[in-house]
């Protein structure tokens, strides 16, 4: 047998395993990584942080990300060669931190890699008849594994695809094994660049759990705050939000897309909600006299009455749910705000109530896709969820 299909054998076999979880979201501030003890699988899965960090990106990174993320028009060589160098840094990152931490990469039985999103093109999108849903993240996992010399998981979202599903959001199957309580209907909120959540009903009946996305989190203010405020990657403690007044025919121009009159599950991404969708909803509502802090403050509201309208849409037989959140729009004190407001009947926690550190929970989440690539047996969920597991196995030499 190959040595290094042995390896994987008994590493699938162990009840209990040390997996990193990585996650590169589009927000691009940096890379998560959770290194976590994985017991079981399936709905037997428990999982115990070890150590958490989030290694803020260079700004070199980011700038080369950005001249292919979400572009249609990405020059191809670059993107080939991203796909190896995003690798080879996060590569570097992990290795670092793993010093840090005096964990010797040999105690490290896998790596669970996201890869880093450059284009989310699901068919509700790209509207082309002959073809289906696609995602595109890059970070090859052999240049991971073999700088690394860890075996590494990654490129999950293509068999969620091949599969019948839009590749995102793929929440659903951690949030399950992980999350899941009698008696109690639950809603996993994360607010990344893209909000989405779970659905998690108290019953336990897995035929009603759902994932879907939203709409925009965090992407469009950080896109216009990026624009417009040289030096800042985001709006702060809502300081410049807080500082406007929400413009309703903006707010009401912003959510004029069939998108949000799509039924669950659906996914989107940047390629939609970005400044040109913004500067088409200016025009289209007509408003002449505005700052930039009015801007801010209608983007904040549109954010939080998409996450809330889809929400009461989940939840019309039980308006008790507790929402549970998780990214970092919850650390955006005027978005929480909002949707406290509009959500007055929901209770409102966060993960850490679950053991979960909120700003780790994604990376968390890709640990336990891992853990289920080499251990599990994949487990049909609700709609949009098929029963499978994901990951592409890479191995370091």
């Amino acid at each position: 047998m190959n040595s290094n299909i042995e390896q994987l054998y008994h590493i699938a076999q162990k009840q209990s395993k040390t997996i990193i979880g990585l996650m590169s979201g589009t927000s691009l501030d940096g890379l998560d990584i959770a290194v976590c003890t994985c017991e079981g699988n399936g709905l037997n899965t428990s999982v115990t942080i070890q150590e958490f960090t989030t290694v803020p990106y260079t700004q070199k990174f980011k700038t080369e990300v950005k001249s292919v993320f979400s572009n249609r028009h990405a020059d191809l060589e670059k993107v080939c060669i991203l796909n190896e160098w995003i690798a080879e840094e996060h590569a570097k990152i992990i290795l670092a931190a793993l010093a840090g931490w005096n964990i010797h990469p040999k105690n490290i039985d896998l790596i669970a890699s996201h890869g880093q999103t450059i284009y989310h093109a699901p068919k509700r999108l790209h509207g082309l008849e002959a073809f289906n849903n696609a995602t595109l993240q890059i970070g090859d996992g052999d240049h991971l594994a073999v700088k690394t010399g860890i075996i590494t998981i990654s490129d999950f979202r293509q068999k969620h695809i091949a599969a019948g599903g839009e590749g995102a959001p793929l929440a659903a199957y951690g949030d399950y094994f992980l999350f899941s309580k009698k008696h109690e209907n639950r809603i996993m909120l994360n607010i990344g660049g893209i909000a989405n959540f779970t659905y998690l009903p108290g019953d336990l009946d897995v035929q009603k759990v759902f994932c879907t996305d939203t709409g925009p989190g965090n992407t469009l203010m950080d896109a216009y705050i990026q624009h417009h405020f040289p030096g800042k990657y985001f709006d702060e403690n809502a300081t410049v939000a807080l500082n406007g007044k929400i413009l309703p025919a903006l707010l009401i121009a912003l959510k004029d897309h069939t998108f949000f009159n799509n039924e669950f599950p659906k996914t989107i991404g940047p390629e939609l909600f970005n400044l040109a969708y913004l500067q088409q909803a200016i025009e289209s509502s007509g408003i002449q006299h505005y700052t930039k802090e009015d801007v801010m403050a209608t983007l904040n509201k549109f954010t939080a009455d998409t996450i809330a309208e889809a929400i009461l849409k989940a939840s019309t037989h039980n308006k008790t749910s507790v929402i549970y959140c998780s990214g970092g729009g919850m650390h955006n004190p005027l978005l929480m705000h909002h949707l406290k407001a509009l959500l007055s009947n929901m209770v409102f926690r966060n993960t850490q109530e679950l053991n979960i550190n909120p700003d780790a929970k994604e990376a968390v989440l890709f640990a336990v896709l891992g853990n289920e690539c080499v251990s599990g047996k994949g487990l049909a969920l609700g709609e949009g969820q098929p029963a499978i597991t994901m990951g592409k196995v890479s191995f370091p030499a």
